[in-house]
């Protein structure tokens, strides 16, 4: 057996570590979870159709025929927004190579020199100084790199995330530096589309209620009455609980931003702990913050999803062995395991090639005495008794004729 290496180029995103899954070519990425995501497109979707289906025509009527169309207009940037922050690399950092792992690993012995059996090491970090101020990266043991400022690993994707804020769900993502602009956007777009379904809905049940009475019109509109067997008539119990929990998303966030902080580091507690450490990425200036967050410039990726890698694999190839006959060097080796063990007796069932080497090995065996001296005789245990048959019993008398 013998092994033969084979290259082929494959894409880089078909070997990234981690748990994300790709589609269009690596165009794609998102978490493995995706299930709460599609919930959230079903949710906008559902609520937007009962909208448009129901509300709408009386109130491009007898309102404004903008209504709708800026409701289109909104719900289309929406859900570009969810997409932009569901699809696209959070920013996800590029694990150690074998060689940059065992050097690294190196210069932490180097530094730390040799510890006593039974004493814990101590703890891998570095130190930079950012703006004046000294702050720690940590070594991730999964990627085998010290982590830069503000980056985390998140256990879900198991991917070093920079900038990391936080993996949500109802996106199906991480959110990080390359998309925590448009999960912004979409949280503030989905408030304001929310406000504004809810918002005329009750428009259109205080229309139509100053004729036909309230309770008259909830039975009559099905988009807006919550309480009907018919599953068109929940447009205004969905915005109403999701209203505030969407809302209350949207300002926690606009504090974070004001502040030029993440949602991790809100969390840890890291600049406003017991040492009132000051955030060094602060501008100490809201409107300097909310620019540097929503209008910086867009990074590239690091990980280089798309391009080409050489991958080598190898594959076992069994030899030809070497035959002495010349109608059986061309044949493969399937072929000789074939001959080898077919019967000892010819029949319909043996190929024709096969007979002949068969009428040999038989002759051989039946024919002993040819491969002793002469003057040597077979054991008595050796001896092979004839086959019974007419002619065999008259050469045996005859032998013994001759012997008296």
């Amino acid at each position: 057996m013998s092994a033969v290496m084979i290259t082929k180029k494959v894409r880089k995103w078909e070997k990234l570590p981690g748990k994300n899954t790709f589609c269009c070519d690596g165009r794609v990425m998102m978490a493995r979870q995706k299930g709460v995501f599609y919930l959230t497109l079903f949710l906008i979707v559902g609520t937007c159709s009962l909208f448009f289906a129901f509300e709408c025509p009386y109130l491009a009527v007898h309102l404004s025929p903008a209504i709708p169309v800026f409701a289109v207009v909104l719900f289309l940037f929406v859900i570009a927004m969810l997409l932009r922050t569901s699809f696209s690399d959070p920013g996800v950092l590029p694990r150690a190579l074998p060689e940059e792992a065992t050097f690294i690993e190196m210069e932490i012995e180097a530094a730390n020199g040799n510890v006593p059996a039974g004493q814990r090491p101590p703890p891998r970090i570095r130190n930079v100084q950012i703006n004046n101020q000294i702050v720690k990266l940590k070594y991730c043991y999964t990627c085998k790199i010290f982590r830069p400022p503000r980056a985390s690993h998140c256990s879900i994707c198991d991917n070093c995330v920079d900038r990391f804020d936080h993996h949500c769900p109802w996106v199906g993502n991480c959110v990080g530096k390359r998309n925590y602009r448009y999960f912004y956007l979409f949280t503030l777009s989905l408030s304001l589309l929310t406000i504004y379904i809810f918002t005329f809905d009750i428009v259109h049940v205080v229309m139509r209620s100053v004729d036909n009475g309230f309770l008259k019109t909830l039975k009559e509109t099905p988009g807006t009455y919550p309480f009907n067997h018919s599953p068109k008539k929940t447009t205004v119990l969905v915005c109403f609980f999701t209203l505030w929990s969407v809302v209350g998303l949207t300002g926690f966030h606009t504090y974070l931003i004001s502040l030029n902080q993440t949602t991790n580091e809100d969390i840890k507690g890291s600049w406003s702990g017991k040492n009132r450490v000051q955030n060094p990425y602060s501008h100490k200036n809201i409107i300097k913050n909310c620019c540097e967050v929503l209008c910086g410039p867009t990074y590239p990726s690091v990980l280089d999803r798309r391009g080409m890698m050489q991958e080598d694999s190898s594959v076992s190839a069994t030899p030809a062995a070497p035959s002495s006959s010349p109608s059986s060097s061309s044949s493969n080796p399937v072929t000789q395991t074939t001959k080898t063990t077919a019967p000892l007796i010819p029949n319909e069932h043996t190929p024709e090639d096969a007979k002949p080497s068969i009428a040999a090995s038989a002759e051989k065996s039946c024919s002993p005495k040819e491969e002793l001296p002469p003057d040597s005789e077979l054991p008595p245990d050796s001896k092979v008794p004839p086959l019974a048959s007419p002619e065999t019993d008259a050469e045996a008398s005859i032998i013994k004729d001759k012997t008296h």
